[in-house]
Parts: structure tokens; sequence; C-alpha cells
């Protein structure tokens, strides 16, 4: 296998998924702004939204595959034994859940948007959207499931293809709502939990070749079921940490008026290289470096690890360092129109260059996490996400009043990077990562090559400076050129010096 040919495959679809998703937030912006129906939208949708990334994006997979590796080894039949064990037991808890959620909206409503309460309008639209919105949860934790048996076969697509049936739907809600003049925020609600549906269905057509799942009333718990269980929430709590973060950032953004709008757009933007950088890349290592760790090859083990950290450099350091100087010229051209205002834009652009800061971390931790996964090691990254919470807690919490909505990103990044340090530090120590000098000089002419591009980029926007400003029609053709000519003189460059070719990450 070619983990930068399966990244790419990965990486591809998950971005035509973004750039959809885009395309939604701008009709989301230009038809909602940062209006009350965009905030209690944005708060109905980010409670099944995170459990979606923290489900659908690698963190399921991370205490899922090495199980179900483990007994696929054993034979087949006790393979699908243990997929029908997870799926029920999974399909059971998560109706119970959403039964308990759905009668108790109110206070889950509360929980995640405390200030909301004290506007009872929005309050009481974050209670009824986030009730037809729920029920995602449901279907796309099952895809997860789906998601982590093709992986394990190394067929990324399908499960990387599944979520742009999320942002066509809402794409077609948006536009069907504004036609016929109804409700848009409830059609968006609505919009998700079919969109979850069709995913689910999509996922069985192209899982069935290895894997169809049988309904079970009863079952024992099998040690492997306790085992499984046992470590899918650490994985899931540790995995998902920056989405957890993000969380804990928008309870606290609630009480500033229009900061979850801010940071929820701004969280669109810098989530699409991290969905490249770190959740594909760590997506497509799992299995391969799970394979190779029960074989005990030493020599895969360390390929794999280097070339999956250089990989997610190569991807993520370009990023962070070309949104934090086309932030502003970024969300103006995505986001600036209609009620989308030009203070909405230098308040989400400021968000947008502190989370910047962070992408190669929130990248990393992705990959990092894998390395203590892969060994069924689920205890370690849990107890370096929790300490990255409570550092992002005690940050936003006593420094909001003083800084508002701006100190969350920072805070998020920060306790990023931290965790990062740790994680190298553990691995080191533990000496279950040791950096290859070959690695070491390619994360050098990186950072070259990425100060390179980043020259290209200033002075092409400073070029273009009249044709980006926020009231120009056709601004978004401008932005995409400067970029696209970056990008294109960062991969060229990258793949003459020997760093960006298919040959460079062949896995033996």
């Amino acid at each position: 296998m070619n983990l930068l040919s399966s990244t790419s495959v990965f990486g591809f679809y998950t971005l035509l998924s973004r750039v959809l998703g885009y395309l939604r937030d701008i009709l989301i912006a230009i038809f909602l702004g940062t209006s009350v129906y965009a905030d209690a939208f944005f708060v109905a949708f980010r409670l099944p939204n995170t459990f979606r990334r923290l489900f659908a994006e690698g963190t399921f997979n991370a205490a899922f595959i090495p199980s179900y590796a483990d007994e696929k080894l054993k034979g087949e039949n006790e393979g699908k034994k243990f997929a029908d064990d997870v799926f029920n037991l999974l399909l059971y808890i998560l109706i119970l859940l959403l039964i308990i959620v759905e009668i108790f909206t109110p206070f889950v409503v509360y929980l995640i948007a405390p200030g909301f309460y004290e506007d009872l309008e929005k309050f009481n639209l974050a209670i009824e959207f986030s009730r037809i919105t729920f029920p995602f949860l449901l279907f796309v934790s099952l895809s997860s499931l789906l998601s982590g048996i093709l992986n394990t076969n190394n067929k990324f697509a399908a499960a990387a293809a599944a979520p742009i049936i999320l942002n066509v739907i809402l794409i077609l809600s948006l536009l069907f709502s504004f036609y016929f003049n109804l409700n848009i925020a409830k059609s968006l609600s609505v919009g998700v939990t079919f969109a979850g549906i069709l995913q689910f269905l999509l996922l069985i057509i192209f899982t069935k070749k290895f894997y169809f799942p049988s309904l079970k009333l009863f079952f024992k718990f099998s040690k492997s079921l306790k085992n499984f269980f046992r470590k899918l929430l650490p994985s899931i709590f540790s995995s998902g940490i920056t989405q957890i973060n993000i969380l804990i950032g928008t309870i606290i953004a609630s009480f500033q008026a229009g900061a979850v709008s801010y940071l929820y757009y701004a969280d669109r933007i810098y989530q699409i290289n991290l969905a490249i950088a770190g959740i594909a890349v760590g997506t497509v290592v799992l299995p391969n470096l799970s394979k190779s760790i029960k074989k005990n090859d030493k020599n895969s083990i360390s390929l794999i690890q280097n070339k999956s950290l250089e990989l997610s450099l190569a991807l993520s350091l370009p990023a962070a360092f070309g949104l934090i100087i086309a932030s502003e010229d970024i969300v103006n051209s995505l986001f600036g129109y209609g009620s989308f205002d030009e203070s909405d834009v230098t308040n989400t652009s400021l968000a947008l260059t502190f989370f910047a800061m962070g992408v190669p971390a929130f990248a990393l931790i992705k990959v990092l996490s894998n390395f203590y996964f892969a060994r069924d090691n689920t205890k370690m990254p849990f107890y370096i996400s929790f300490i990255s919470m409570v550092i992002n807690i005690v940050i936003s919490v006593s420094l909001f009043r003083k800084y508002g909505f701006i100190i969350i990103p920072i805070a998020t990044t920060i306790s990023t990077w931290v965790a990062t340090l740790i994680y190298f530090i553990l691995l080191k120590k533990e000496k279950l990562l040791v950096f290859e000098n070959k690695t070491l000089i390619n994360i050098l002419k990186i950072l070259i090559v990425t100060i390179l591009m980043c020259f290209f980029l200033y002075f092409g926007l400073e070029y273009f400076e009249d044709k980006l400003e926020y009231t120009y029609n056709f601004k978004l053709i401008y932005l995409l050129i400067v970029i696209g000519l970056s990008a294109a003189i960062y991969l060229l460059v990258t793949n003459l010096l020997g760093i960006l070719k298919l040959e460079s990450y062949k896995l033996k």
C-alpha cells in the first residue's frame, strides 16, 4: 500500500465534502448571517456534528480497527460475530441516548449554550432545532462502524465520500426553503437527519461485500466486546480532543452575541486542511500500523510512523502559514456577502488567525495518538487529552471576560500544542518513536519551501488588493487564483526535492 496515494484518495473525497460544506456555509451566511436563527441552528447542529466528528473522523476506528483486525485473524466468522455484537450494542445504546436527549432537550441546550437562556426566543429555537437534528447521531455512529470495516480492508473511498451526502442535502434544503419561502433554519435541521439516514444506507451497500449487519435481541458480552468498549470511551475522548475543546469554546462563546457564529465559520475554514493533514493520514495509517505491530515488524513500524509524521507536516505547515497570512481575505471572499457584514468578516478572520496557529498541532494529534491506539493503548492518549482539556478550560474561563470570544481559539491552540509536546516527549521516552535522519532533513526542506510559498502568497494578495475588497463581487475568483498558484509552487518544489513523491511513501 502507498501512504500518499491512499491519503490522496481519502483526502480527495474529504476535500470535495469540505468544498461543498463551504458552499453550504456561504449560503447560510448569505441567508442567515449571524442572526438568532443562525446561532440557534449552529448550536443544534453542533452537538450531533461534534459526535459525528468524534465517531466518524477516525476516533471510533481507533478502538474498533485494532480489535476487529484481531478477531479477523482468528477467522472470518469470529470477525463477523464481533462486528455484529458491536453493531447491536451500539444500536441499543444510541437509541436509549436518543430517547433521553429528546425528552431532556432544554437541559441539554442549556448545558451547551447557557448564554442562550437570557434570550428566550433563541433558546426555544435551539431546543426545537436540536430535537430535529439529534437523530442524525444514531445513523452517523452506525455508519462509522461500517467505515471502520471498509478501512480495515484498505477501502477508503466510500467511507470518505459518505459525508458528501450531508452537504448536498443541506444545500438542497437551503435552496428549497428559500424558493418556497419556508423557515430556512428548520429546513436545514430536517436535512441533517435525512442526510444521516441516506449516508447509513449508502455505506451498507458498499460494505456488504465484507460485512452485512445481523440484528440480535440477545447476545453475550464476550471478552473481546468488553475490551473494545473499555477502549472506546478513552479513544473517543483522546482522538476527538480538538472537537471537545471547540465544543467547550461554543459553550463559553454563547455568552457573547454573534460569537458562536464567528467561531463556527472560522472552524469550517481551517477544518478543510485538518481533514487531509490529520484525519486522512491518521485514518490510512492506523490499519497498517496496527498490522505491523501485531507482526512485530520493527522496520515497517518505524517507516510508517516517520512517513506519517512527515506527510502530516508537509500538508499542515503550508496551510497554517497560508491561513495566517490570508485569513481576512479568505473569510471575506468565502462569506463576505449579504447578511455577513464587514465587522463579521473582521471578527471571524481574527478567530481564524489564532486557530491557524494550531493547525499543525491539530493534525499531529490525530497521527501521534494512533501510535498508542495501534498498540491497544487508549489510556495514555486519554490522560494527555484530559490535560489539554483542563488547560483549555482554565485559559478560556479565566480570560473570557477580559478578551471576549477571541480567547477561545487562543486557548484551543495553546492546549493542543501542549498535548502535542507531551506526546513527543512520552513517545521518545518509551522508545516508541525514533526519528530517522531522512525525516528530519525532509521536515527542514518542508519549512524552507513553506517560507518560499508564503512570500509568493503575500505579494499575490498585495497585487490583487483592490480585487479582494468587501464590495467586489468576484473576489473569490482572484483569491482562488492566488492560493492556487501558491499551492502549485509549493507542490512543484516539494516534488523536485523528493518530498511529495509517490515512491517515497510506499509501505512494504
